[in-house]
This record gives structure tokens, C-alpha cells and sequence, in this order.
């Protein structure tokens, strides 16, 4: 009885340690699949802010071949280490977590868009975060060769309210942004979403028109935009005075 009793404790250990060993193996291949699909939906967001990309892994290919990016800080300098010397990926940057510290004190992407031949950049994405009515937005804004005029926007959401806040993940939305620019001279205007909808904005390169009964989730992308456009301001500038010594 007492060997029998043992063989039931045993075996009952013994599938307990092989179910467990299962379970483990698989959450492990689930979570590698589920942060691979989330490094694609990556880029293709950041492409998406100047082309059509119809699938993920089409995605993958445009972005081997035509993205170069690296990461800066607040004075524009070009990081290839964080604080404890592990070297930077761009990619895998936490944009979240960077935007809870201080601004200076915040690592910042950027993901230069090369043309077809690779012999020119033909756009900067730069990542972007904030809040809105009732949780974090955020998104990539593309811009031209000028370092000052958009090309494209997707933004994206946690819980804005459907077919109100929500609807700045939408094309209708997004669409109101290109052409927009940062800058009026030397002075970093960025845009503004205004409060209503239904205004014509084509004439003023700082504005856009707004979202109906969305008004706070439009002030919380302001927010956002003016808060890291000032992040990325000193690498814009920089940037753009070497371009212009080299035309």
C-alpha cells in the first residue's frame, strides 16, 4: 500500500514537472511570435507614414533595404550606448518609458527613409508620445528633406473614445497633417489641432482642423507634437544647416 502511495506521488510530480515544462515551452514560442509580429507592425507604421505598405512582411523587406536609423539625445547627438554600456537599437527604444523622464533626459529614434538607389534620405520619421482623453497616444510624423514640412502622420491610441478621440488613428484625421510645417523661420511653431471641426486650415501651415466633441484628446496630441518636436529640435536644426552647407 505504502509503494503504491509512492507511485501516485510521484507520477503525480512527474506529469506535474512535464505539463509545467510544456506550458513554459509554449508561452515562450508564443511570446517570441507575439514580439516578432509586434517588430513588424513597427515598421510598418514608420513606413506607412510615407507609403502604402500592404503587409507586414512586406514591410520587413522595404525596411531592411531603405532604413537606416540611429538615436539621439536632447542636444542632437547621435547615442550608440545607454547609461550601463549596452549598445542602443534603435528599433527596440521603449518610446513609453522615454517619455516618462525628463525631456533632456530622453533617447530619441530616428529612422531616415533612403531613396530607392540608397543615395539620398528622402524622409525622417520621428516617434512620438503622449496623452490623450483617457490613456497614452502616440505615433510617427515623417518629414521632408527640408526637416520641416510633413509628409505623413499615424497616430495611434490606447483608449480614446470610438468615433470621437479614436478617430486620430484614422486617415480622414491624419490626412489633415501633410504639408504642415514645424517651423516659421527659426521659431518652432509646430501644429495645432483647433477646437471644432468643419474650418478651412489649407492657408495656415501651423494648424489643422479639429475633431467634433474630441476636443481634449486634440489637445493632448498638441501636447504631444509640441513636446517632442522641442526634443528633436536641436538634431533638426543641426541637421539642417549641414544640408544646406552641402547643396
Amino acid at each position: 500500500m505504502q509503494q503504491s502511495n509512492l507511485y501516485v506521488v510521484f507520477y503525480t510530480f512527474a506529469l506535474t514537472a512535464i505539463c509545467g515544462a510544456i506550458l513554459a515551452t509554449a508561452a515562450l514560442g508564443l511570446k517570441s511570435a507575439q514580439d516578432a509580429n509586434i517588430a513588424l507592425e513597427k515598421r510598418q507604421n514608420i513606413l506607412q507614414t510615407v507609403m502604402e505598405v500592404p503587409t507586414r512582411e512586406a514591410a520587413a523587406s522595404i525596411y531592411k533595404e531603405r532604413v537606416r536609423s540611429y538615436v539621439i539625445n536632447f542636444k542632437g547627438e547621435v547615442v550608440e550606448k545607454d547609461a550601463t554600456g549596452s549598445k542602443i537599437v534603435p528599433e527596440d527604444l521603449d518610446i513609453a518609458k522615454e517619455w516618462k523622464k525628463k525631456p533632456e533626459e530622453r533617447l530619441l529614434p530616428i529612422f531616415e527613409i533612403l531613396s530607392t538607389d540608397k543615395s539620398k534620405t528622402e524622409y525622417y520619421v520621428l516617434p512620438v508620445y503622449g496623452y490623450g482623453l483617457w490613456n497614452d497616444i502616440w505615433g510617427y510624423v515623417s518629414l521632408k528633406e527640408d526637416l520641416n514640412t510633413i509628409y505623413g502622420v499615424k497616430f495611434d491610441h490606447k483608449g480614446e473614445t470610438p468615433g470621437l478621440g479614436a478617430r486620430i488613428a484614422t486617415d480622414e484625421i491624419q490626412k489633415r497633417y501633410k504639408e504642415k510645417q514645424l517651423f516659421a523661420g527659426n521659431e518652432l511653431k509646430s501644429v495645432m489641432m483647433m477646437k471644432g471641426e468643419g474650418s478651412d486650415y489649407n492657408a495656415d501651415k501651423h494648424k489643422v482642423d479639429g475633431m467634433s466633441g474630441a476636443t481634449i484628446t486634440g489637445v493632448g496630441v498638441n501636447a504631444m507634437l509640441k513636446d517632442y518636436f522641442a526634443c528633436y529640435q536641436n538634431f533638426i536644426q543641426t541637421k539642417s544647416k549641414k544640408l544646406s552647407l552641402n547643396e
